[in-house]
């Protein structure tokens, strides 16, 4: 009897990306009602938020993304290897790891909320997010990081489907318990930071049940000596990423800086349009991280030609999924923004956003994807210098556009539209023999 053809490489991606897919979904959709539960609670609110944005998603790159990325590959590579034991020290590293990165956001963020914040919003932002942020980042710094961190641990060992489980748990319960905290119990914008730490905790505690029982297929040895070539596998890999999330916050959060010369409505509009702009990496990450199992696995057999394909075949398919939210963001920027705010000075604000940055979003989708490719490859150089022309672009353009050729807020627009365009031309460059050798 004939054996069964083995599965396609989109196949492949396919089965790793539906359950990540799923969860990307639903983090998503929790992620659009934070700004509509916001705008609830007023302008002022909406601007706060706006200024914790670059901060909440930069922990969420950093945990899930980028750190998560270089958890993924270190493990697949050791898997693909054939050395368990390797494995599970890895990931005993891994948690190490999470723990000190958790440190780096609650300590400024919980405790210098205002000084921190009203350098990018200005005071009444600040003052308006500050208890947000604390609860948020004091108490949900952590369950983010170990939630991330032990989801990205099974994702290296294959076990997609299970990583998505209890993470999604938590972004399922996050929207109406923030609802719950910030409205009928009258903690407004501090309920949602509240909400997000409880959620990921929950979230956590179930990530640890499932790991710890051997989810991986292999148990973390919680007792191992720790190395310093374990811990340099993950952040050769990880370190780079956090760079990278890193800078494409930054760009965000300077633009913010500059947008809030036009007031706290500007900051709004601009608020919502970054939000459209990350929903991509969640989007992407979906794909993504079937990517960085699947290139790492490839590259530990040596099959860099595979690699390469892998990771086109996934970017096709990333273009597909974030086309279908960008596309239709451009083409009704309008109702786009009304459907988060009914102030009409932030609508416009943000409509105005939408209609310039929507455009860009498709080909910010390629990009994402094929970053978290080169995790899984192992080659960073390219999306790093990706990362720098997004924020040049910016930042840089941004000054040139708006301020010296006087164009304004639509000619920040158009320069955060450009870098997100470079970003995804670069990264798309980089899949080739030159940069991923071998035929």
């Amino acid at each position: 009897m004939a054996e069964p053809a083995p599965p396609s490489r989109l196949g492949r991606i396919l089965a790793l990306a539906a359950p990540t897919t799923l969860l990307a979904g639903t983090q998503v959709a929790a992620q659009l009602i934070e700004p509509w539960l916001a705008a609830r609670q007023g302008t002022l609110a909406l601007a706060g938020w706006a200024v914790v944005l670059p901060f909440a998603l930069l922990l969420s790159q950093m945990s899930a993304g980028a750190m998560g990325g270089g958890v993924v590959s270190a493990i697949a590579r050791a898997l693909g290897a054939g050395n368990r034991d390797e494995a599970a020290d890895l990931a005993t590293h891994a948690l190490v790891i999470a723990c000190a990165g958790a440190l780096l956001f609650a300590v400024p963020l919980a405790v210098f909320p205002h000084q921190v914040l009203g350098l990018i919003g200005g005071e009444g932002a600040a003052g308006a997010a500050a208890a947000y942020s604390a609860w948020m980042f004091g108490a949900g710094a952590l369950p983010a990081w170990l939630a991330n961190t032990l989801a990205s641990i099974l994702r290296g060992g294959g076990r997609h489907a299970l990583a998505a489980r209890g993470v999604v748990g938590g972004w399922i319960a996050y929207p109406p318990l923030a609802w719950l905290l910030m409205e009928p119990l009258g903690m407004g914008l501090a309920g949602a930071g509240l909400a997000f730490a409880i959620a990921m905790w929950g979230a956590a505690a179930a990530m640890a049940a499932v790991v710890m029982r051997g989810g991986a297929g292999f148990t973390p040895h919680l007792r191992a000596d720790l190395r310093w070539p374990l811990f340099r596998r993950i952040l050769s890999v990880g370190l780079v990423a956090c760079a990278m999330a890193t800078i494409a916050n930054l760009a965000t959060i300077l633009v913010t800086a500059r947008v809030a010369a036009h007031g706290a409505a500007a900051v709004a509009g601009y608020g919502i349009s970054a939000r459209m702009e990350f929903l991509m990496i969640p989007l992407a990450f979906g794909v993504g991280s079937a990517l960085t199992a699947l290139v790492g696995r490839a590259v530990g057999q040596r099959d860099w030609a595979e690699a390469r394909r892998i990771a086109w075949t996934g970017a096709g398919l990333a273009f597909a999924v974030s086309a279908a939210v960008g596309v239709p963001v451009a083409l009704f920027p309008a109702a786009t923004a009304a459907a988060f705010t009914a102030d009409p000075a932030v609508q416009a604000v943000a409509a105005e956003a939408l209609a310039i940055i929507g455009w860009a979003l498709p080909g910010f989708g390629v990009g994402m994807a094929l970053y978290f490719a080169a995790m899984g490859a192992g080659r960073m150089a390219w999306p790093v210098a990706a990362g720098l022309a997004r924020i040049g672009l910016a930042v840089g353009g941004g000054w040139l556009l708006a301020d010296v050729a006087g164009f304004g807020l639509a000619g920040q627009f158009v320069a955060v539209a450009l870098g997100v365009t470079a970003y995804g031309a670069i990264c798309a460059a980089a899949v080739r023999p030159g940069v991923w050798p071998g035929r």
